[in-house]
């Protein structure tokens, strides 16, 4: 494998149960745990623990059963978030505290009321608490892309100073354009002086269609933890979706240099079970997933791939879990295919 190791942290159970219809109970979101455990994700952030009693219980329950894989809770930055995070997570294996608190002017003003320096006290307090039951702490600066660079680079200093292990740079509203958002990972990455003794991680949403591309650009500037879904799911439009971005580190490996530990012959099944659980199924057209991901209709297609799948095909569909791909009598068929 080439490159350094990009750490997947898998938000379904959290980021992902946010779409609005795609909540799930104590069962199905163990059972989605399970898969993911199978599909080799480094982190599955299990839920919101202090949002409600049922939330902290599945985030318990995985903590308590799951094994092979960090567990990680979220919480915002003040104490009693903390604690009850720490309650649901503290018998997982190296269970990870994941605080976050919004770092844009236009949150500080309309939706925290605090200054600069408040939301910086807040910060470091918060992660110095939950040093005190884990070293595997995670913070995130929410709306982080429309954040003054100064600024997030002087809270990630003083977290990461503080015990943060994880500093997550969110383009919490998926308004960040792939060379933008590369930027300003290389602007964090040689302004932050202490940044060395921390994991650099990204989580694009896609309100504009480009959480993946971010993902990818990000990476390409020294990110090195993407979080993302499985089939993209997750607020408003969603997040990075976790096949898309896996497919493309391993399929593109002579440009991003880098890889993953996923096992891509799970991500078919993966997909599958989402979409059974949530209810929410994924456009035919959807990369990697979609049910037309690996089907070929026009004649010119057709003869290509039954001649040599790769002149049409850039991934083998066993490559994902799916036995072969498909080709589809149509309109635009010819003689090749029928026979």
């Amino acid at each position: 494998m080439s490159g350094d190791k990009i750490i997947i942290f898998d938000t379904t159970l959290r980021d992902g149960e946010q779409s609005p219809g795609a909540s799930m109970n104590m069962q199905e979101k163990f059972r989605l745990a399970q898969q993911l455990v199978k599909l080799n994700v480094d982190v599955i952030e299990a839920g919101f623990p202090i949002a409600s009693k049922g939330d902290f219980d599945c985030v318990k329950n995985i903590a308590d059963h799951i094994r092979d894989v960090r567990v990680a809770g979220l919480c915002r930055c003040n104490k009693k978030d903390i604690d009850v995070a720490w309650d649901a997570l503290k018998n997982g294996e190296d269970p990870r505290i994941h605080a976050f608190l919004a770092t844009s002017d236009i949150h500080l003003k309309y939706k925290l009321k605090k200054t600069r320096e408040q939301i910086l006290e807040l910060a470091v307090a918060s992660i110095k608490h939950a040093a005190k039951y884990t070293s595997n702490i995670e913070f995130s600066a929410e709306d982080a892309t429309r954040s003054d660079l100064d600024f997030v680079c002087k809270v990630f200093e003083a977290v990461i100073d503080a015990g943060a292990t994880t500093v997550n740079f969110p383009d919490t509203t998926g308004y960040a354009m792939p060379d933008e958002h590369a930027a300003q990972i290389k602007y964090l990455m040689g302004k932050i002086p202490n940044i060395d003794k921390a994991i650099l991680s990204v989580h694009c949403h896609n309100d504009l269609g480009l959480a993946v591309a971010n993902s990818l650009a990000a990476v390409k500037a020294g990110a090195r933890q993407v979080e993302c879904t499985i089939n993209g799911i997750g607020e408003r439009a969603g997040n990075t979706a976790m096949e898309e971005f896996v497919m493309a580190v391993r399929t593109r490996a002579d440009l991003m240099d880098v890889h993953t530990k996923v096992v891509t012959e799970q991500i078919h099944t993966a997909s599958r079970l989402v979409s059974t659980i949530t209810g929410m199924f994924v456009q035919p057209n959807k990369a990697i997933v979609g049910a037309n991901a690996f089907l070929h209709e026009s004649g010119v297609h057709q003869d290509g791939v039954l001649k040599e799948r790769t002149t049409y095909e850039i991934i083998n569909p066993s490559d994902i879990g799916l036995s072969k791909g498909n080709i589809v009598l149509g309109k635009h068929s010819g003689r090749h295919a029928l026979k």
